[in-house]
């Protein structure tokens, strides 16, 4: 498998590249977040889950409040090199709401 650099990967207008976090010991996803060049070299230094925040325009590492830390197990990205699958060891809960997972709704 060919291994690329972060600044290979597809960044969208704003710079930014969608992550889907993901358990990497049961494959539920936990949650999906955005990052750019710099949160994921930031990421991929320290072993934890950077990202960028769109609304504060500022980075956070997940857990550096609530203590519900991401470990990085993996990094991959899609086909079209415009995507990123993280799988990690989740600590507590992954969703500001509480929940595990941010994807515990369903459509009816």
């Amino acid at each position: 498998m060919k291994k690329i650099a972060p600044k290979d990967l597809k960044y969208d207008k704003y710079g930014l590249i969608p992550a889907i976090i993901q358990d990497f010991r049961t494959g539920e996803v936990l949650m999906l977040a955005y990052m750019n060049k710099e949160s994921l070299r930031r990421t991929l230094k320290s072993g934890k889950a950077c990202f960028w925040s769109r609304s504060r325009k500022e980075y956070w590492v997940k857990g550096a409040t609530s203590g519900n830390f991401q470990f990085v197990k993996s990094v991959a990205y899609d086909c079209d090199l415009d995507a990123l699958l993280i799988k990690v060891r989740q600590i507590g809960v992954a969703c500001h709401t509480g929940n595990r997972s941010c994807f515990y709704r369903r459509i009816k």
